[in-house]
């Protein structure tokens, strides 16, 4: 048997963002991308999903009123 680790990609808005550092968490890449994408902050986490040999993990915005 053998045993394969997966890639790491993460999507926001449309854009598939590289892993940037594997030994990072979750919650530090998208701190990490806040700079970048400030939308991030505030954004839900999904995943991750298994397509084909990558793990993908989405960004989706947070959508609220304001007022």
């Amino acid at each position: 048997m053998q045993t394969q680790q997966l890639e790491r990609r993460f999507r926001f808005a449309g854009i598939e963002l590289p892993d940037p550092d594997k030994s990072l968490d979750i919650e530090s890449v998208r701190s990490l991308y806040c700079a970048a994408y400030p939308e991030l902050a505030t954004a839900a986490i999904t995943g991750p999903e298994a397509i084909g040999d990558k793990l993908v993990y989405t960004f989706t915005k947070s959508i609220g009123t304001k007022g």
